[in-house]
């Protein structure tokens, strides 16, 4: 009988012991890792992918989403891409011993705040393969060991990810168990996990609502979520027309199935009628279903009436809700009310409307005439990341290396004394 919490309690306790030694370990030990990883991901290009073909075919046997089977599929420039980013985190500043804010207290004691690893991160993640990369990468350099529990439908290539990752531990004299793959598809893994008080001390899930919410249900350890992407545009009054019809372009059509794809865009009514039809034209030219309000129904034909559940949903698919707003306060209220809390932009030339919408709008990452694409690690020099998170506590938006990592305080005394 498959035992999901000995399988946990023995990666744990191997977890732990590795985080130990690499936190302690040096910069261009944990470096050397990182750069030994990228090479092998080119020089073992062939097994990767006749790994993700294995699971590309299980998966369309399996009737899989298209939207599921895009996240999970490995395009010939994807490992080059990987390693890409594998190289940025190895050379980006070392957090670990930081130390900031030192300042000189009136007994004559010196505090500062010093960056520290978490220790060991578990993270859930479904079918995108290169999660496994990206967090091996993240929690590495970092100084975390990790517990790493992909997708069933990604199992073929984690496992031959992790194998990537478990030689360059082996080649730079660190334990394998910094970084383990799990190689099961028993789901009581996860509960086991959300559960491992003793072994991890931090979840980090990316997957739709159905998991989270089970995880929040269950969790004993402190999770980072990285719920759905609810995104918006809202084309403002203000906007240059040829700019809008970019943006709004890019954000939905670029790529369907990822956490910062515009699922609604909101449209005020003084531009509306200039603006509609021709982004309009271009949706229905990419095979875009368009889902509208009454308003949006008279100016573009054909578009299928916007339900409630059309405000809320990340559709990950060629489908956009619009709604024309008479305000900027309503286009706020909307996306405070509907939204994930995820990302959303403004296009306008009204300066004191950016800045009420940048500074209301309560998401973890708010952008001025730009695509909601741009809300990445990559995009915001931050390297790779475990994803963007909704949380307001610890770690909000793009979770890189400092996200991963936590502080303690540190004293600088000259045998200073505790007197009243």
């Amino acid at each position: 009988m498959f035992e999901a919490e000995a399988l946990i309690a023995m990666l744990g306790e191997r977890a732990r012991e590795a985080s130990r030694i690499l936190a302690k370990s040096p910069r261009a030990k944990r470096d050397g890792v990182l750069l030994r990883i990228a090479a092998k991901l080119g020089e073992n290009h062939a097994e990767l992918m006749r790994a993700n073909q294995a699971d590309l075919e299980r998966a369309a046997r399996s009737g899989l989403s298209t939207a599921m089977i895009d996240r999970l599929a490995l395009a010939e420039n994807t490992l080059a891409t990987m390693a890409k980013g594998v190289a940025q985190i190895a050379a980006a500043d070392d957090p670990i011993g930081a130390v900031s804010g030192r300042e000189r207290q009136p007994s004559g004691i010196e505090v500062a705040r010093m960056r520290v690893p978490i220790g060991v991160i578990g993270i859930i993640y479904e079918a995108r393969p290169n999660v496994t990369i990206d967090a091996a990468a993240l929690c590495l350099k970092s100084g975390n060991a990790c517990i790493l529990r992909g997708g069933r439908e990604a199992l073929e290539t984690n496992v031959a990810l992790g194998r990537v990752i478990e030689a360059a531990l082996r080649e730079e004299d660190l334990p394998p168990a910094c970084v383990q793959v799990i190689a099961t598809e028993e789901r009581d893994v996860v509960d086991a996990m959300a559960k491992a008080v003793n072994f991890i001390d931090v979840i980090i899930p990316r997957g739709g609502r159905g998991l989270i919410e089970r995880l929040m249900a269950i969790a004993r350890v402190p999770m980072i979520k990285h719920l759905e992407g609810v995104c918006h545009v809202y084309i403002d009054a203000g906007a240059r027309l040829d700019r809008a019809l970019a943006i709004a372009d890019n954000a939905k059509t670029q790529r369907y199935g990822t956490c910062n794809t515009m699922e609604t865009l909101l449209v005020h009514d003084a531009i509306a009628r200039r603006f509609l039809p021709e982004i309009a034209a271009i949706y229905r030219a990419k095979g875009v279903e368009m889902r509208g309000d009454s308003r949006v129904q008279e100016l573009i034909a054909g578009v299928s009436t916007a339900t409630e559940d059309d405000w809320r949903a990340e559709y990950l698919a060629p489908v956009v809700a619009i709604r024309v707003v008479d305000s900027l306060d309503a286009a706020i209220d909307h996306i405070n009310h509907y939204g994930s809390h995820h990302t959303d932009a403004i296009v306008t030339e009204d300066a004191a409307n950016t800045d009420r919408f940048l500074r209301e709008v309560d998401s973890a990452s708010v952008l001025n005439n730009a695509s909601t694409r741009l809300a990445d690690g990559f995009e915001f020099g931050l390297g790779a990341e475990i994803g963007i998170s909704n949380d307001k506590l610890h770690a909000r938006g793009p979770v890189g290396i400092l996200g991963l990592t936590s502080i303690k305080y540190v004293v600088y005394g000259d045998g200073q004394l505790r007197k009243d």
